[in-house]
């Protein structure tokens, strides 16, 4: 769900600097060729997580979610010369897409993608993180968050997709079985009562938890 109007949407993505050629071919065949490719961060959302990248300059990313790679495109934008994305993907079927890609991007060679459960992937992969984006299983988010903080360095950033879930986090009776829901409730509410942490939640397209360590 998307919280602006159409023509207001509309007026902040001709405002918002163009797509690179490579990511725009690469949104063309997820939404072609891949299912659910409402899962793909898109334009707006892929302009943001770079500038925010570029803002940090991380050395070390971590991205669980990789999805067909369009988001780690954006944030190994604003990696350091010498620096590295690792980027997590339980669907194996996903990697030709996902390899073909990142050959093709100028990170090529800084962008290492990583198949498996992201659980079991994190402590295997050399910290600290300066920057980590979290897009995947929404029943997890609360275990990703605590299996990476103390991995990101003091003063590094954890963001999060999808918190608030089409506006169901707000919605007065959630049914029982809405475990993705009722999880990002969850997950919210822990980040905001952490005092290891401080945090701002922005209602950006389905929004993002944007969270700095102390």
């Amino acid at each position: 769900m998307h919280f602006l109007s159409p023509e207001i949407e509309a007026y902040a993505l001709a405002k918002t600097t163009d797509e690179p050629v490579l990511l725009e071919q690469l949104n063309r065949e997820t939404h072609l060729k891949v299912l659910q490719p409402r899962m793909l961060s898109g334009h707006l959302q892929g302009r943001l997580l770079a500038m925010i990248s570029q803002m940090i300059r991380p050395k070390r990313i971590l991205e669980i979610g990789t999805y067909t790679g369009y988001s780690a495109l954006c944030l190994a934008e604003g990696l350091a010369r010498d620096g590295e994305l690792h980027t997590i993907e339980l669907n194996e079927e996903l990697r030709p897409l996902i390899d073909r890609y990142f050959k093709k991007s100028p990170f090529s060679a800084q962008v290492h993608l990583h198949i498996g459960d992201a659980l079991g992937v994190i402590p295997t992969i050399p910290a600290p993180f300066d920057l980590v984006w979290i897009d995947a299983d929404k029943p997890n988010y609360h275990n990703y968050f605590e299996a990476v903080l103390p991995a990101v360095r003091p003063g590094g950033f954890i963001m999060a997709d999808n918190v608030l879930w089409s506006g169901k986090v707000v919605e007065s009776e959630i049914a029982p079985n809405d475990a993705d829901t009722l999880a990002l409730q969850q997950f919210n509410d822990a980040v905001q009562a952490d005092d290891r942490v401080e945090n701002v939640l922005l209602p950006i397209r389905d929004g993002i938890m944007v969270i700095r360590k102390r």
